[in-house]
Formats: C-alpha cells, sequence, structure tokens
C-alpha cells in the first residue's frame, strides 16, 4: 500500500484575492508520516473504489470522490482503488488531495500512464500540486500551483488533534477578514533543528486560524491544550482547519502529550508522527 500523508501547513499566509474570487496564498508545507493508506486491484469495467479504515464511514464513495477523478483524469485502465481512510475528513490535512496523488502515482506506475501537467492537477484541487511532491516540504503560493521544494527544514515531531468535527473550507475563507496579509519573506532561513524553526514560525501565521476559530471555538482549545504540554515548541491549526498541531522538543515529550490529549478529550482524534522527509535531531 502506498501512504497518503497528512498535509500540515505550517504557514498559511492568506496574500490576496483575485477577481475571482480565488485566494492567493503562501505556505509552507511539510507531510507526516501519518495519513491514508492506497493500492489497487484488478476489477472490471469502470474504475472503482473500496474504502475501509477506521475515518472511512465520512467519506463519499461516489463518482465525485477526489480519487475516481483522478482515475478518470489520467485515463486509468479498469482498476479497483483501495482506499483505507484514517484521516479525518474536511479536517485541513489535504486528505482527499493526497489520496488523489497517491492514486495518479499508483497509476501512472502500474499502467504506464502518464502524470498530468499542474494545471491538470489544479482542476482536481488547490492542494494537488504540493501532494503530488509529497513527502518533500514545500513553499506552495499562487493559488497552489507554485511548488518550490525546500531544502534545510528540520525534522520534525508532530501531534495532530482535530475535536471530531468537520469545518468546510469555503466557510472559513469566508469568514475572513482580511484578504491582502504579508506574505512570508521571500528568502527563507535554514534551520538548525525544530526548536529553531518553530521559533521562526512563532512570527509567521495561519491567516484561516482566526475565522476557523469563530465558526468552531473548540479549535481554540485544541491549541490551549496542545501549548500547555511539556516540550511544545508551537501549537497551531493547519490549513481551514479544524485539525491542530503541536511541534515537540523530544519522542518522550510527544509521546506524553499524545496520551494526555486522548485522556483530555475522549472524543478527539489524536495521532503522534514525525514529519516524512527527516528524522528529527
Amino acid at each position: 500500500m502506498m501512504l497518503a500523508p497528512a498535509k500540515i501547513n505550517l504557514t498559511l499566509h492568506v496574500t490576496g484575492r483575485r477577481a475571482d474570487g480565488y485566494h492567493l496564498l503562501d505556505s509552507l508545507v511539510v507531510f507526516a508520516r501519518f495519513g491514508d493508506r492506497l493500492a489497487l486491484e484488478p476489477c472490471e469495467g469502470a474504475p472503482a473504489l473500496a474504502i475501509s479504515g477506521p475515518q472511512g464511514a465520512g467519506v463519499p464513495p461516489g463518482g465525485d470522490n477526489l480519487v475516481l477523478r483522478a482515475a478518470r483524469m489520467i485515463g486509468a485502465a479498469p482498476v479497483r482503488l483501495l482506499l483505507e481512510k484514517h484521516l479525518p475528513p474536511a479536517s485541513g490535512m489535504g486528505g482527499g488531495s493526497s489520496d488523489a496523488a497517491a492514486a495518479l502515482h499508483l497509476l501512472a506506475g502500474a499502467q504506464g500512464l502518464a502524470l498530468p501537467d499542474t494545471a491538470t492537477l489544479m482542476r482536481l484541487g488547490a492542494d494537488l500540486p504540493v501532494c503530488m511532491a509529497a513527502p518533500a516540504p514545500c513553499r506552495m503560493r499562487g493559488l497552489g500551483e507554485q511548488v518550490e521544494p525546500l531544502a534545510g527544514v528540520p525534522g520534525l515531531h508532530l501531534l495532530l488533534v482535530n475535536p471530531g468535527k468537520p469545518l468546510e473550507t469555503p466557510a472559513v475563507f469566508a469568514a475572513l477578514e482580511r484578504r491582502d496579509n504579508p506574505p512570508m519573506p521571500d528568502e527563507l532561513p535554514r534551520w538548525a533543528d525544530g526548536a529553531a524553526l518553530a521559533g521562526w514560525l512563532a512570527g509567521m501565521r495561519n491567516d484561516l486560524e482566526a475565522p476557523a476559530r469563530k465558526l468552531l471555538p473548540e479549535i481554540g482549545t485544541l491549541i490551549d491544550a496542545l501549548a500547555h504540554q511539556p516540550g511544545c515548541l508551537l501549537a497551531r491549526m493547519t490549513g481551514s482547519g479544524a485539525t491542530c498541531f503541536g511541534l515537540f522538543d523530544s519522542e518522550n515529550s510527544l509521546t506524553a502529550a499524545a496520551a494526555a490529549l486522548k485522556r483530555a478529550g475522549p472524543g478527539w482524534f489524536v495521532a503522534p508522527s514525525r514529519s516524512a522527509h527527516a528524522d528529527p535531531a
């Protein structure tokens, strides 16, 4: 099975809005070693999708699912895609886009198909280009079509927490009060370790966090709970929410925080992980 990793927006600056209503972004993205899993098996007829896993009940299996749309887009021969869903839907971790990216990579490799270009990927969603680059850390700009792999991003201990409630991206953008915020610096530094990166990130933002908190106050509860755990270097929301993440200074503090948050919120989704690109120092 191929991992479709969770996408984590360490920053998400909303820098403008085009006349057609689409928003311009500047985001530093890493991927976790935790996510959905996808495999292929032969079948007859059109491409089909079978969904399982602890979060599978919340995923629509029909033709509008991004995995099936990706299969049709690439011109896949008859195949059944087996999606094992571990990421909560509508949770700000790019789960559907990561699933579609994994499907494209699997189908291209198995059937000798060419991968779509960036403009074609954007028809599936703004997160598709960056998810196709996983697990490399990236800077994502524009509508999401400008993806620049980044060197010098240290490995991270990541704790992902979701309140168990979906939050739809259009509603969060609609609640955004300002849409012309400053981007990140043109030149990003190289960080010696996770603590140095967390210190720099504290001066950056997720501009969608404030409107998301208004729509779902539990996000503030999660961020406060993460920030108060020993060893937490930074607590923030990822994407358009409602998932939040904590960066931790060690494996021990990460494990202890995960146990504490599972006790604090029995209905919360809690997943300790590491960044996919490198081991933390």
